[in-house]
């Protein structure tokens, strides 16, 4: 009696674990959904190099099939807008771009779902190269 009693908690325990499991992530990009649409709008931007916090604007390059325009790249002015390439889950900014401010820029962020991307990249202003990392949320 006893083993069939523990075989019965071993079994629910089991379930528990493989039903919670199941659960759909919220933060999934659906299938189908065009990327680059769902991440348009505003962001808040936490740069850990200069503990600057500041807003970014991104929006779709109609220019191509896989360009996102992001305005004010690095606290470069709300003016000034790079170009990434979106390539799956990786933005990738234009090799050794060169902002109307004079900055060159390279590096590229990762996506989490439509609400967060991790961004890894240099900005050399002319006199000084900064290597920074920065967490975009989605506002």
């Amino acid at each position: 009696m006893q083993k069939i009693i523990r075989i019965s908690l071993v079994i629910a325990l089991l379930a528990t674990v493989l039903l919670s499991a199941c659960t759909k992530d919220s933060n999934t990009i659906p299938a189908g959904t065009d990327i680059r649409a769902a991440i348009a709008g505003n962001w808040l931007v936490n740069e850990q190099y200069t503990k600057n916090t500041y807003e970014v604007t991104l929006s779709k390059d109609t220019a191509s099939t896989d360009g996102v325009l992001i305005n004010n790249f690095g606290a470069s002015g709300v003016n000034v807008t790079a170009i990434a390439y979106l390539s799956g889950t990786t933005l990738n900014l234009k090799t050794n771009e060169l902002l109307s401010n004079g900055w060159v820029v390279n590096g590229s962020g990762t996506l989490s779902g439509t609400s967060k991307i991790i961004w890894v990249y240099t900005i050399h202003d002319g006199a000084n190269q900064i290597n920074a990392q920065a967490t975009y949320l989605k506002q």
